[in-house]
């Protein structure tokens, strides 16, 4: 069991870092809150799952189910709150026409 738990607790961090590296490489906010939204939210909830198969069935993996859930629905949701905000206050996306100097 605790080869498992390893197992997502890695790919977790793995997409945490994926994540991190989308968001300095990225040119504009929209790809980057994409490669937040996206990476952020699958790392979490395998580090989650790992945590939850490390710590086998009792009250505090109940705890981190509750946190998995609340992170399911709130991470994609601030994501698309901010890129929502983002356009309504004029900013443009990124085109390649614009970084081909």
């Amino acid at each position: 069991m605790n080869f498992l738990a390893v197992l997502f607790l890695l790919a977790g961090f793995f997409f945490i870092l994926v994540g991190t590296v989308g968001v300095l490489r990225m040119p504009d906010f929209f790809t980057r809150m994409h490669a937040v939204g996206k990476c952020d939210t699958l790392g979490i909830l395998l580090c989650l799952v790992g945590l939850m198969i490390y710590e086998g069935a009792s009250l505090t993996s109940l705890k981190l189910l509750y946190i998995w859930v609340f992170l399911l629905m709130a991470s994609p949701t601030a994501t698309h709150v901010f890129c929502r905000a983002a356009v309504r206050s004029g900013l443009k996306p990124w085109t390649r026409t614009e970084g081909q100097g």
